[in-house]
């Protein structure tokens, strides 16, 4: 079964965002640590779509989700990751629910969405694939997910969330306090507030509750349904790893 299957289902699924390495065999090192997916941001990072498409095709190949953080809220990047078989498409700044029924409807093939239907791609693996059969199976194994980082955003949470074909809403906590004037103070009461809200929307509206941001915050959400939770990302676990070998041998 699919990550993105046991996430629906209400399991929780763990990943980590890629900033730096662009080499797909990245993907197998994820799943035999034990991550159930890794997810390329092009937003912060200098992904092409090309480059996106092999990671998507090793991870695919290796038993692990490949979801990717876009740049912006468009057809091309939302529809387009999807093709380039990704099993997850997040799209940053979400704030309104017309924004929201855009994602939804580039995201998911008809009846829930309009995403354009070309059989053959790294999405079907180049086998090809019958619409009426891969459509519905598509948008029961891909994610739409809202990344939720702003207060117009928190503002029209309770909308946001009933949108149909948006399956999870993931905060950003750090932009969400820059728009919330409280800059760097995460767990500030306001900040973290506004991500209950969010979380008991979800709750509410049958959507997943995601999280990218410091460990200690996600261990503090885990009872309020954190289920799709991304820790940290490769440069940071990279330079982590190397800052230990210094600590031991240089004291």
């Amino acid at each position: 079964m699919s990550s993105v299957v046991r996430l629906k289902n209400g399991e929780r699924i763990l990943g980590t965002m890629i900033r730096l390495v662009k080499n797909p065999a990245l993907a197998l090192i994820a799943k035999h640590a034990g991550l159930d997916f890794i997810m390329p941001d092009m937003e912060h990072a200098a992904f092409s779509m090309e480059t996106l498409a092999g990671i998507a095709r090793m991870a695919k190949s290796c038993g692990i989700e490949c979801f990717v953080r876009v740049p912006e809220l468009s057809k091309a990047f939302v529809s387009g990751a999807l093709d380039a078989g990704v099993t997850g498409v997040m799209v940053p700044m979400i704030e309104t629910v017309e924004q929201a029924e855009k994602l939804a409807f580039w995201g998911k093939y008809m009846p829930e969405g309009g995403r354009g239907f070309g059989g053959i791609g790294d999405h079907t693996s180049f086998k090809g694939a019958n619409a009426l059969e891969y459509m519905p199976e598509a948008n029961r194994t891909t994610l739409t997910i809202a990344q939720i980082e702003t207060g117009l955003a928190i503002e029209n949470i309770e909308e946001i969330a009933k949108v149909d074909g948006i399956d999870a809403l993931l905060i950003g906590p750090n932009d969400l306090a820059n728009s919330l004037g409280i800059p760097g103070d995460l767990f500030n009461d306001k900040n973290m507030n506004a991500i209950l809200k969010v979380a008991r929307e979800a709750k509410k509206n049958g959507k997943i509750f995601g999280l990218h941001g410091p460990d200690k915050m996600a261990e503090m959400l885990l009872d309020e349904g954190l289920n799709l939770l991304m820790s940290n990302h490769d440069s940071g676990l990279l330079t982590s790893a190397m800052n230990s070998i210094v600590k031991k041998f240089k004291g």
